[in-house]
């Protein structure tokens, strides 16, 4: 069996179906997940100020700028909604996106994005550059190309969940529908799609970032897929290798226990 048939094995044992039993599930992950989606793209962002918003709700001697604070409180916030949106199973649909976005970014608009008329929580009303030559979908076709995505994903098998969400975050990301935060919330919104058919969340760490944006470029470029999933798949592994070994040495101190006489 191989590690990433192990996390679906480790995942499907938990038999996950309310907001709590995804909370405790994901109990030893959330922070890392916040930490690590938050700082791909702002290097500013610390595992222990994150730590302490989580755990405390507040900071301590902190000398950052507030923007990344708030960036912090907000990723909390949009854990607690994709918490509660799972317990209400909630579909993946534009009100979802929109308000996934709406809790990663409120606080956050730069002052010329505010003057522009662009509103958290709401597609961009500009274009914005992204990756290496896009500036993504034309903000007159980005509503019109979200309601095609989401149309697509309707009805997924569970052996197809990984791909599915390969396929979400690449166009979603491609699309670029808001004027920020984009990243943030396509991650969070990807993780949800998957919690939704079964597959445990995937963390994609900050230091494999440039293995991440050439995955997403290869998709761009060429709409190839392979690269991005191939990516999520060993993200998989990494996220969910530490509680695979503990899982493990648990089953052999059962196995033997159960071996004395």
């Amino acid at each position: 069996m191989t590690v990433y048939e192990k996390a679906l094995e480790l995942w499907h044992q938990k038999s996950i179906t309310t907001d709590a039993a995804l909370a405790e599930a994901l109990n030893s992950h959330s922070i890392a997940f916040a930490f690590h989606s938050g700082k791909i793209e702002n290097d500013r962002i610390t595992y222990h100020d994150t730590r302490e918003i989580f755990e405390h709700d507040g900071v301590t001697s902190y000398t950052g700028d507030l923007r990344t604070l708030f960036e912090i409180r907000n990723a909390k916030e949009a854990y607690e909604l994709f918490l509660e949106s799972f317990g209400q199973k909630r579909p993946l649909d534009e009100a979802f996106l929109k308000e996934l976005q709406l809790q990663l970014t409120h606080g956050t608009y730069d002052t010329r994005r505010w003057q522009m008329g662009e509103r958290p929580g709401q597609y961009k009303l500009h274009d914005y550059v992204t990756g290496r030559n896009e500036a993504g979908a034309p903000p007159e076709d980005v509503e019109e190309e979200m309601a095609e995505l989401l149309e697509e994903l309707q009805y997924i098998a569970p052996e197809q969940a990984l791909t599915a969400a390969a396929y979400f975050h690449a166009k979603f990301e491609n699309i670029h529908p808001f004027a920020d935060g984009n990243g943030r919330a396509g991650r969070l919104a990807m993780n949800y799609l998957l919690v939704l058919h079964g597959h445990p969340p995937i963390i994609i760490h900050e230091e494999d970032r440039k293995e991440y944006y050439a995955a997403l470029e290869a998709w761009d470029t060429g709409q190839d897929l392979v690269p991005l999933r191939n990516f999520l798949k060993s993200q998989t592994e990494k996220t969910w290798e530490k509680q695979i070994a503990k899982s493990e040495r648990k089953k052999l101190k059962s196995n033997k226990n159960s071996e004395k006489p």
